[in-house]
């Protein structure tokens, strides 16, 4: 078994961007599952739903295979389809905007603040307008980790009579200014969740939707597994109830499935979250020490008033033009040095698919932030040294 740094680093010492933190009981909550007998649409599912939703403080939580799945059964639950239009911030994984396609529904691109990279209430306004009586929902990006200004945005989004799907995928363990947490369905009608490796909290891949709706969630779970209802009390047929192997298939759905092997991984993580929260908010005040003398050069966005983000990502902005050096170059000189990077995200609005459909847009602020952003590496296995050697290295690569 690796040691912990080992894990962490790799043997060569290399420090991805980000890294899953896999521990014995997580290793054990698997191999249990594999000595029972399910491995798929058994007791962990459920188990793992009850937890999610009591953590965020949601009253109904649905898993399913992943982040991706999550958006689109909440928008398919809400009746999104052809004709109607979803609003989406530009700056976020193409799944976002992917997932009201699947739907039959049109986006509308919402440009974003340049440092942040959130939607605002002003860029949700203008995006409304272009949008006109065709809107049907906004799907807010908690970019990071670090959350929207939910309550105005559902103020917003309420007047117009959209429905809302928050896209929390980033935002496992972020607490709001007004204290709620990511996900608790406040200010929504669904919160979407990623569990890829590098999120704070992993199942291998896998995803959740909480909701304060129990018809919305009872949908979802229906539609996760190709629309089939089990429940005798809701049959058409006459006599169904003594036939026990009887379903009717009630609707077009999917198999977005979570198998028991990843909820019992997802369920000993979440035992940690409180854990790994603590650690990501440490090692982000200590990239704000050691970035600091690096400013304005290169800077880390601000957290909005009162929140306390659990970040996903640490994602800074650098004046590569000041620096004169390209972003391109910046990353391959910190690989040199074995420091992986990455960029969140490319706007979605330009790549070539969505270019196609709607033409060439200017999002001013979007392009803004993407011109400056670079995400350093952010996971639970790291110490402070290692901020220490990514600050140092970024340092003498900007000169």
């Amino acid at each position: 078994m690796l040691a912990a740094r080992e894990q962490a680093m790799g043997t060569d010492g290399y420090l991805a961007y980000g890294r899953q933190d896999i521990d014995e009981a997580d290793i054990a909550a698997v191999a249990r599952v594999l000595r029972s007998g399910f491995l798929t649409t058994g007791p962990e599912i459920p188990a793992f739903e009850a937890e999610f939703a009591a953590y965020t403080g949601a009253s109904h939580a649905v898993a399913c295979s992943n982040g991706t799945t999550a958006l689109h059964l909440a928008l398919d639950a809400l009746g999104v389809g052809p004709g109607d239009i979803c609003i989406v911030p530009t700056i976020t994984f193409m799944a976002t905007a992917n997932a009201a396609r699947y739907c039959g529904a049109d986006v509308v691109f919402a440009d974003v603040d340049a440092t942040s990279g959130l939607l605002t209430p002003d860029t949700f306004r203008e995006a409304l307008t272009r949008a006109g009586r065709w809107a049907k929902a906004v799907l807010p990006v908690h970019l990071a980790g670090v959350q929207c200004d939910m309550e105005a945005i559902h103020a917003i989004a309420r007047k117009a009579g959209l429905k809302i799907v928050e896209d929390s995928c980033h935002a496992a363990g972020s607490v709001r200014a007004d204290g709620g947490m990511a996900g608790d369905a406040r200010w929504c009608d669904a919160a979407t969740f990623s569990f890829h490796p590098v999120k704070t909290l992993t199942t291998g891949e896998g995803g959740m939707v909480t909701t304060n709706d129990p018809a919305l969630a009872s949908l979802m779970a229906r539609q996760r597994s190709h629309g089939i209802e089990r429940d005798p009390s809701r049959f058409q047929r006459a006599g169904s109830a003594h036939e026990p192997w009887y379903h009717e298939m009630a609707s077009l759905g999917w198999n977005y499935r979570l198998p028991d092997i990843n909820a019992a991984l997802g369920r000993s993580q979440l035992a940690r979250m409180g854990q790994f929260a603590v650690k990501r908010r440490a090692l982000t005040a200590a990239y704000r020490e050691h970035l600091a003398p690096l400013s304005p050069l290169v800077t880390l966005p601000a957290d909005p008033a009162g929140q306390n983000p659990c970040r996903h990502l640490m994602n800074v902005g650098i004046d590569f033009a000041a620096a004169g050096r390209s972003r391109a170059d910046v990353m391959q000189a910190l690989k040199a040095r074995g420091i992986g990077s990455q960029v969140h995200y490319i706007p979605v609005h330009a790549q070539p698919y969505y270019r196609a459909l709607y033409g060439d847009q200017h999002l001013p602020g979007a392009d803004a932030h993407y011109a400056r952003t670079l995400s350093l590496p952010l996971f639970t296995r790291m110490e402070e040294s290692d901020v220490v050697r990514v600050c140092t290295a970024l340092s003498e690569v900007l000169g």
